[in-house]
């Protein structure tokens, strides 16, 4: 159902621009209040996650955006622990 509706929206280049323009912005509003909400407890990065997911539906250079701060985050995540453990045992 979801591809047929997509199909159709794709059909009509006025609507397919006005798709990707409220893609842009709700996926861009949800992103930026995520990074408000990162430096206060709560879920910030699943939000702007959340953003760029929703921006990775219709933008690639979102979905590049997307795998390198998980890509960041990973290692970020892997440094602290090793830092932590290192901490531990000394």
């Amino acid at each position: 159902m979801l591809r047929r509706a997509r199909a159709w929206i794709d059909d009509r280049p006025r609507l397919r621009h006005a798709y990707r323009t409220g893609v842009g912005i709700l996926g861009g509003l949800i992103a930026v209040v995520g990074l408000v909400l990162v430096p206060l407890p709560g879920p910030g990065w699943l939000v702007v996650f959340l953003g760029l997911a929703i921006l990775g539906t219709e933008f690639a250079w979102a979905k590049r955006l997307a795998a390198f701060v998980k890509r960041q985050l990973s290692r970020f995540w892997a440094w602290w622990n090793s830092r932590k453990s290192a901490r531990a045992t000394s």
